[in-house]
Order: C-alpha cells, then sequence, then structure tokens
C-alpha cells in the first residue's frame, strides 16, 4: 500500500548577514508548505556563512543553547504555525566553550524532539572544522515525526559508513545530509556515497549542499541537492549546481517494505564477525 509524504531540501547562498538569512530560511518554509511539503531540512549552518573556511573565534557568536536559543525557537513557531516538521542545522553551545554541529529536530506541531550532533570533524585546508565544534557526543537518534522515521546525518560524517547503518538499525525510513562542500573537493563522490548509503541500508536519503562562493574563502559551494530512494535512484531533477533552489519531491515510503523484501541486507548482516571495526 502506498505511503507518500512531500518532502522537501532547501539550498541556498550566503546573503551577507545572519538575520536576512534566517528571513530567507523562512520564506523558504512558507515555499514549501505551500507546495505540500510535509518536511522541510535546511542546509549545514543554515543561518551564517560556512565559517569554518577561516579560524576566527568571532564566529563562536553564531552558537546557541537547543533548544532553548531563538533561533530554534523562532523556527518551532513557524512549524506549528506551517505544520511542517523541520530539520535546523544551526551551531549548538551546551556551556561556554563547548560548542557543537548540530541538527535540531522540529515536529509539525512545533514540539521539539531532539538534536543530532555531527561525530566526524575535518580538519583540512577551507574545513577548519575542528577549530569550531567537539566531535558529536549524542549518538545516532531516530526521530519519531508526524511525517515517519528521520534522521540526520551532517556533511563529512557522509564519508562514514557506520553512522548511515547506525541509523537505519534504529529504523530510519528518511536520513537527510545537510552539508557544505565544495566543487573542487569531493564533487566527484557527491553523486555516488548517498545513493550508495540508501541503498546499503534500504532508505530515503536527502542530500543538501549550499551554493555560492563566499567572502571567507575559495570554496565553490555546488549545490546539487536531491533525494534518492532505496534503490539508488534520484527522485525526480538534481538541484541547480549554481542558484538558490527549493525542490519538493513525493516520496513513497512503502517502497521501504518492497526493497527489503527484495534484497535481504538486514536479515544477512554478520555483527558477530564486525568487532575488529570497532577495536582500538
Amino acid at each position: 500500500m502506498s505511503r507518500v509524504i512531500r518532502a522537501a531540501l532547501f539550498q541556498t547562498a550566503w546573503t551577507g548577514d545572519k538575520e536576512s538569512m534566517i528571513q530567507v530560511h523562512e520564506q523558504a518554509a512558507r515555499d514549501a508548505a505551500a507546495q505540500g511539503a510535509q518536511v522541510l531540512c535546511f542546509q549545514e549552518l543554515f543561518y551564517g556563512p560556512y565559517f569554518c573556511q577561516v579560524q576566527d573565534k568571532a564566529f563562536y557568536e553564531y552558537a546557541e543553547q537547543v533548544p532553548e536559543g531563538p533561533i530554534v525557537q523562532r523556527f518551532q513557531a513557524l512549524a506549528r504555525e506551517l505544520g511542517l516538521v523541520l530539520i535546523l542545522p544551526v551551531y549548538e553551545e551546551e556551556q561556554p566553550g563547548v560548542l557543537y554541529n548540530t541538527a535540531a529536530v522540529i515536529d509539525a506541531d512545533g514540539s521539539y524532539l531532539g538534536k543530532y550532533r555531527k561525530h566526524h570533524i575535518p580538519q583540512v585546508p577551507g574545513f577548519w572544522e575542528k577549530f569550531y565544534f567537539r566531535p558529536g557526543n549524542a549518538g545516532w537518534p531516530v526521530f519519531e515525526t508526524a511525517v515517519g522515521k528521520i534522521g540526520v546525518y551532517i556533511c563529512y560524517d557522509r564519508h562514514f559508513p557506520e553512522g548511515w547503518r547506525a541509523l537505519g538499525l534504529g529504523g530510519a525510513e528518511i536520513v537527510f545530509n545537510p552539508s557544505a562542500t565544495s566543487r573542487g573537493l569531493s564533487r566527484y563522490l557527491w553523486q555516488l556515497e548517498q545513493p550508495a548509503a540508501a541503498v546499503a541500508n534500504e532508505y530515503f536519503v536527502g542530500a543538501i549542499n549550499r551554493v555560492g562562493v563566499e567572502d571567507l574563502g575559495d570554496n565553490d559551494f555546488y549545490g546539487t541537492s536531491y533525494f534518492v530512494d532505496p534503490e539508488g535512484q534520484f527522485v525526480g531533477e538534481v538541484a541547480s549546481d549554481k542558484e538558490t533552489e527549493l525542490v519538493v519531491r513525493d516520496l513513497d515510503l512503502a517502497k521501504l517494505r518492497e526493497v527489503r523484501d527484495r534484497w535481504q541486507f538486514f536479515r544477512d548482516r554478520r555483527p558477530d564477525a564486525y568487532a575488529p571495526l570497532t577495536a582500538p
């Protein structure tokens, strides 16, 4: 039996200031809801530039507590107004000096369901993330939302198969991967890794990337956000590699059972043999 939800992704360029960036995303949420979307995910660190191109403690000011901070609460009210599940990738301050790259998950009634903290933190030119974030320590939560079971895996995490698998074992039906990745670094992997993860773990994946060159560095963010189904097939077209775009697609979650009945990857796992994977 069909079980269709309408899901959305939003990719955009840095506007130049925090408040206008927030307003752009508020309008995107309204536009998504007007198109019938039931769930929407924004890009990594959605209300700011990708400040990890530099190492500057001034950007610590972008962090706020989750869920008590003003941005999360502002979007809780919007989710409630629109009846829209929202995934908000934010900069989290647990306490002064303890900062995480986090995604807050808000249900369609505006209630805060919880957060995912990015586990894998890069430290390479143009991606100086260890200057800003501690590694995530909150596990691999799967959130029961109005549209189904949702997981989050943030940007650099996507290179590590273990988290994808943990989310699948946790029952995720859709995993959102908000990102900020540049044209010269990993473009050839962008349409390879997430479809492969969707197939291996038999769920839908929504991959989001920002667009444009920002004034903090040379990173050229190439957009091309997309949804992919459990067979590794794109759902509709891939988004532009240069322009702001709201991607809205219908996902039939009934396809998960169809694919899992055909490809018995979870049945044929061998966790008894995997101890070396986590050995020091």
